[in-house]
């Protein structure tokens, strides 16, 4: 049986643990996210990083190639310059094209 100091220990040892896991994973997206941009309408089918729209749970849930309201990260500053077939452009929102059919 534990004694009750080696639980306070145990337990201040693993709060303080989560409480750095969570500071550590905190700090990856910001970092990540400053460097990139969320480019709309550039992902092909199944490979879009999120917002797939009504009904899709996320990531890698884009039902058609380069889906308006489905967005990639990209290099930071590169979204509205891509070109893609079809004289398509990526952008920095959702967009109405490209949308699969309900």
């Amino acid at each position: 049986m534990m004694s009750k100091t080696s639980l306070t220990r145990d337990l201040a040892l693993s709060t303080s643990l989560a409480a750095s896991l969570m500071s550590a994973l905190a700090a990856v997206p910001a970092h990540a996210e400053s460097k990139q941009e969320k480019c709309f309408g550039v992902a092909l089918k199944g490979t879009n990083d999120c917002a797939a729209g009504a009904g899709t749970t996320c990531a890698g849930t884009s039902a058609v190639d380069y889906q308006g309201n489905s967005w990639k990260f990209v290099p930071k500053g590169t979204c509205a310059t891509m070109q893609l077939p079809g004289g398509r452009t990526g952008s920095l929102s959702a967009l109405e094209r490209d949308r699969p059919k309900s």
